[in-house]
């Protein structure tokens, strides 16, 4: 960066060139998710000429995904907090468009995965570092606003996903799409180079944060914060739950009314496309604006407004996955739609405003880090697992064939499907849309899980507005969730799968699962001792 562009970034900034920055910021993540959205769109013709299952394709879109893309985000957490951080912006923006190009070059499903997490690794350098040019460009008090602004780009994203790439799929096909799509994100990422300017940190900060914004924060350090405080561990959590049942949600909605309710891919590309554009566009500005409102009054705000539209959206989540016409399906749909979205800025607002300005990026990417490994992680790949696993109980108990003959039909392309009798193509059909619909139809109850999280959120908040300092209890909360959900998941693995099924060498995804569940109850077992002997420590002086 040259000594002028480092003179103009620390001057204060005027209001419409922020407003310029904050533009451009949004533009490149609308790309963002045009290009996680568009394997979404396309998934059933992406299956219907490969024979990819539903499980297959929910771990590509979801666990290996997201695990990459966690990974990285702390690590582009680390090199945006000391260095460009417009330039981290640029890099992993012209990487993932690349990567996008690639998924529609792919020949078999190991192909299309690498080139997917490739697209995860590019994707992580896009938000931690936006997050914190826009927490140097506004102040404070309208941080959420411009936070909800720049989240525009997930809405506008999907929207354009469907539009632009049921269209280039009917067209010319969905590996022209992923072309055609990548390509163009590259030249937005050039654009927003030569626009957007690298901020002096902490510029929109009281004196006394900025005079330590240029100061260093680790990963440890900033990571142990999580650990340490309620109120930015139950906000990354309840991100987290939120996000699994929006990106759950996000990922299948498309298959399901066109697989479900019968939904033809030009009436997608128009309707549902509108849909996400008005529905989800709204409830994340108005999310925003809310939340600006409602923290001047009391921060609790900042976990029970995400509480609240999560409880009015539960029922009709239920009722969506039940409807009997595409055009019902949809109109009930926009309501959770609407709805699940405001848990992003408030977290987002609440995590930047929290923590010191040195701390943000680092603080945005971990909080990435738990609610896409959780949310992005978890929610696309249940469903895909839940719908594999229904529809082959179905084919069983509705045509009387073995299991191993159930695989075989569930890996055939259209093509080869056609070859099959008359009746077993229907029982297929029928068995596909009926396993899709009940997978999602198990969401509803993390809906549930989440409004319990955002509550014990809006706890923590309220806990430390009542001491008027931060409250740092040594781990033990989080020590408790990893705990149970370690123990109990692999309590479910042992009693559901078997042992010998859970050591197995030939199912990687399996052992990797089982595995992150020891480390899960290891750790929590771990920072519950370690709290309780802080504890003891303390009473003893």
């Amino acid at each position: 960066m040259t000594a002028p562009e480092n003179a103009r970034a620390g001057a204060p900034r005027t209001a419409p060139y922020a407003w310029v920055v904050l533009g451009m910021l949004a533009f490149i993540y609308v790309f963002n998710f045009l290009d996680r959205q568009l394997m979404s769109t396309v998934i059933e013709s992406i299956k219907r000429d490969t024979g990819f299952t539903d499980a297959e394709m929910g771990y590509m879109t979801g666990f290996w995904f997201a695990l990459v893309y966690t990974t990285f985000g702390v690590v582009v957490g680390f090199f945006a907090d000391r260095t460009s951080r417009r330039n981290v912006l640029f890099c992993g923006a012209v990487l993932w468009s690349a990567f996008t190009a690639m998924c529609g070059m792919a020949t078999n499903y190991w192909m299309m995965l690498a080139a997917r997490v490739g697209v995860g690794v590019g994707e992580a350098a896009g938000t931690p570092p936006s997050y914190s040019i826009i927490s140097d460009y506004f102040p404070a008090e309208k941080r959420g606003a411009a936070l909800a602004i720049f989240s525009l780009g997930v809405p506008f994203g999907q929207a354009l996903a469907v539009a632009f790439g049921s269209q280039i799929d009917i067209i010319w096909g969905w590996r022209a799409a992923f072309i055609g799509i990548g390509i163009a994100g590259i030249f937005a990422a050039i654009l927003m180079y030569f626009v957007v300017r690298e901020p002096r940190r902490g510029a929109m900060d009281p004196p006394h944060l900025a005079a330590i914004a240029h100061e260093t924060s680790g990963f440890g350090e900033t990571f142990w914060e999580f650990v340490n405080r309620p109120v930015l561990l139950f906000t990354a959590l309840s991100c987290g739950l939120s996000a699994f049942v929006g990106y759950a949600a996000l990922n299948w909605n498309a298959p399901f009314l066109l697989r479900v309710q019968g939904m033809t891919r030009e009436e997608l590309s128009i309707w549902y496309a509108l849909m996400l554009a008005i529905a989800l566009g709204l409830g994340t500005w108005l999310s925003g604006v809310m939340v600006d409102w409602l923290a001047k009054r009391s921060r609790v705000w900042y976990a029970m407004l995400p509480a609240l539209t999560f409880a009015i959206a539960t029922p009709f989540w239920y009722f969506a996955t039940q409807a009997a016409s595409w055009q019902a399906a949809l109109a009930i749909l926009s309501v959770p739609t609407f709805l699940t979205i405001f848990y992003l800025a408030p977290g987002i607002a609440l995590v930047n405003n929290s923590v010191k300005p040195s701390q943000r990026t680092m603080s945005s990417a971990i909080l990435l880090m738990v609610l896409n490994f959780i949310g992005l992680g978890g929610g696309p790949t249940l469903v895909g697992a839940l719908s594999t696993s229904f529809t082959a109980s179905k084919l069983e108990a509705g045509l009387g064939v073995t299991p191993e003959q159930v695989g075989a039909y569930l890996k055939m392309t259209t093509a080869e499907a056609k070859t099959l009798p008359e009746n077993v193509q229907t029982a297929i059909v029928a068995a596909g849309a009926g396993g899709l619909r009940d997978a999602l139809a198990w969401m509803t109850p993390f809906y549930l899980v989440a409004i319990f999280l955002l509550l014990l959120q809006a706890l923590a908040v309220s806990r430390e507005l009542k001491a008027g300092a931060p409250i740092r209890d040594g781990g033990a909360r989080l020590g408790i969730v990893l705990l149970v959900v370690g123990a109990v998941g692999l309590v479910a693995n042992f009693v559901m799968r078997g042992p010998a099924a859970m050591v197995s060498i030939s199912d990687v995804l399996s052992m990797t699962q089982g595995l992150m569940l020891l480390i899960a109850t290891l750790a929590g077992t771990f920072l519950c001792f370690k709290a309780i002997r802080s504890r003891s420590s303390v009473d003893a002086l």
